[in-house]
């Protein structure tokens, strides 16, 4: 019987593997090229300093970003940028 694959595929494996060999995590890596508009410049988010820490732990939770409820708003930017 073959194997399942259980690995996500990714939607822009050029991106992906550009990301990775940046050195991001195969996690953030994935969730980059998997974005709907992966590759094209200009987007609109808000930087994070501009967002509310429940904004920020929304954002973490999303990520998947462990020990979220004890942060402060700095460390769940920095948490952020660094997944």
């Amino acid at each position: 019987m073959a194997k399942k694959n259980t690995i996500p595929q990714v939607k822009n494996e050029e991106q992906y593997e550009a990301l990775r060999d940046k050195g991001y995590s195969k996690q953030k890596s994935a969730r980059i090229a998997n974005t709907p508009d992966s590759g094209v410049k200009g987007g609109s988010s808000s930087k994070y300093e501009e967002r509310t820490k429940q904004e920020l732990y929304n954002k973490a939770k999303e990520v998947g970003i462990s020990g979220r409820s004890k942060m402060n708003k700095t460390e769940l930017i920095e948490a952020l940028r660094n997944n």
